[in-house]
């Protein structure tokens, strides 16, 4: 076999196991076996519709079979997969389509109003459930694929897997390329800090088209032969339902959602007794709620990482999640991760700087981007996140403080950039800021602060009416603001943390 990416996994698991589940959705099951013979058949079907290597098949829908079998059938013809987020509005996945070139697009029901919206879609379409005018219906077209079709294109490590469209701080989303190798060596950093098994069934709770989800717990679980139980969509009730149904023994999820199981009814009486390890990402989770999980029994653990760095930047081992709570550990195994100072001399123990990651794992930059590239990296290959840390005396990093302005929101990161440009655009606004404020549901909502143009009247709902269809929801801030003037530096620039304490009072 010549194809040394994750294209050539299906094979080699159903050599290994065929027989055991590799996917659960609801009442379906489909073994190792199966997953490689509907990738074979899904991707002599791409193959007859022109992908080749090199070429952008995208998805877009929430949590599915269909996701991973399309990740793979890419990758078996040395394509790049390029996920969307389900969440986003017409013209944010229009934009991204366009952007990386993408000439297949599989998509979700749910997403069909956003796909039949789009101007310009990709040559071929492909829909889960209840094609449109043009479109194939999913299961109908893998099933005219060849199961034996030989198709053994060669591919490195080297080469492009995945295009993962991060939140532009400059108001465009950037491809993040992340190579085969990138996706490797993150499994094999997880498989040393996790320590998985080939029984491990993994609760797939979070979304695929994120790189935590897709890289932390889902390709892990299928390098190893493990099961993983694939929940669509975000409940609590059905999250403890197959926890205890099909016995979860590891699962990842962000703050938000560790909170929302643990303020349940059911937390006290729940079964959990089958969870091996419980890890986090995504914003930092407060000591409080993971004491919560500790006094369970529950081993809670962190991790620090960018979706450039296919995540995994830093974990914090079972053995010392309860001394080191709080921590999101140390590098992970095959990474080097360092706290700078602006000239980027390395600080001392407990003093803020920016992390810095290098290795394996980091991507060697932004699709059709070079300047962005070039901005990212420091001499010697280190990625700059922008994040702000510390480490303790033992290396154990704290981060203190996200990228500049950047906030999560249920998970979810948001840009104020994006948004401010996305404001600039109402006939009514001269100019806007936007901050993220803390949230008790959500870990964090944006606060808008506009100035209107002369004789212009705008409101909060207008302006929230606006937004809805050319944002994600999750972006539109909660509150609005309209102003006079906002607080600037002697430069002109604004002063977002006045903002921020404005908009606590």
């Amino acid at each position: 076999m010549r194809n040394a990416g994750l294209g050539g996994w299906p094979a080699r698991r159903a050599l290994m196991t065929p027989d055991r589940t590799a996917f659960v959705l609801g009442e379906r099951s489909v073994t190792f076996a199966g997953v490689h013979e509907r990738t074979t058949r899904l991707a002599s079907r791409l193959r007859r519709a022109g992908v080749a290597a090199g070429d952008r098949v995208a998805y877009l829908g929430p949590n599915h079979v269909a996701f991973a079998e399309t990740l793979f059938a890419a990758h078996v013809l040395g394509a790049v997969f390029v996920p969307l987020n389900f969440r986003l509005a017409t013209p944010e996945i229009a934009y991204m389509l366009a952007d990386s070139g993408a000439t297949v697009l599989v998509h979700a029901p749910e997403c069909a109003a956003a796909v039949r919206g789009l101007q310009d879609a990709p040559a071929t379409v492909v829909a889960l459930a209840d094609p449109g005018p043009g479109e194939h219906a999913y299961e109908d077209w893998l099933a005219q694929g060849d199961p034996g079709e030989a198709i053994d294109v060669p591919v490195t490590l080297d080469d492009p897997a995945l295009i993962l469209y991060t939140s532009g701080t400059t108001g465009r989303p950037k491809g993040a390329v992340l190579t085969h190798g990138n996706l490797v060596w993150n499994c094999y950093n997880m498989l040393v800090g996790v320590d998985l098994r080939s029984d491990e069934v993994t609760l797939v709770s979070a979304p695929l088209f994120h790189v935590a989800a897709l890289n932390q717990t889902l390709l892990p679980t299928f390098l190893k032969g493990g099961r993983s139980v694939i929940m669509p969509s975000w409940d609590v009730d059905r999250c403890y339902d197959l926890i205890a149904g099909h016995r979860v023994t590891w699962m990842f999820g962000v703050t938000t959602m560790f909170a929302a199981l643990a303020r349940s009814p059911r937390w006290a009486g729940a079964d959990l007794s089958s969870v091996r390890t419980l890890m986090a990402g995504g914003a930092p989770v407060p000591p409080a709620l993971i004491r919560t999980y500790q006094e369970r029994g529950l081993v809670f653990c962190q991790g620090y990482g960018l979706t450039e760095t296919a995540p995994g930047a830093t974990f914090l081992e079972p053995s010392q999640s309860a001394r080191k709570a709080g921590s999101a550990g140390v590098p992970v195994f095959f990474a080097n991760v360092r706290v700078v100072r602006p000239d980027l001399a390395d600080t001392a123990p407990g003093e803020p700087g920016e992390v810095l990651v290098q290795g394996p794992n980091v991507t060697p930059g932004y699709w059709n981007n070079p300047a962005a590239t070039r901005a990212a990296f420091a001499e010697g290959g280190w990625f700059r996140s922008g994040d702000i840390a510390t480490r303790d005396a033992d290396g154990h990093l704290h981060i203190v403080d996200r990228a500049k302005d950047m906030f999560i929101s249920g998970g979810e990161n948001v840009y104020p950039a994006e948004v401010e440009s996305v404001l600039a655009e109402h006939p009514g606004v001269a100019e806007a800021a936007v901050v993220g404020v803390p949230d008790g549901t959500w870990g964090e909502v944006g606060h808008a602060f506009v100035i209107p143009r002369p004789g212009a009247s705008v409101t909060g709902d207008g302006l929230r009416g606006f937004l809805l269809d050319r944002l994600a929801k999750y972006k539109i801030p909660r509150y609005f603001d309209v102003v006079d003037d906002l607080p600037r530096t002697g430069s002109g620039k604004i002063r977002k943390p006045e903002l921020r304490t404005r908009a606590g009072r």
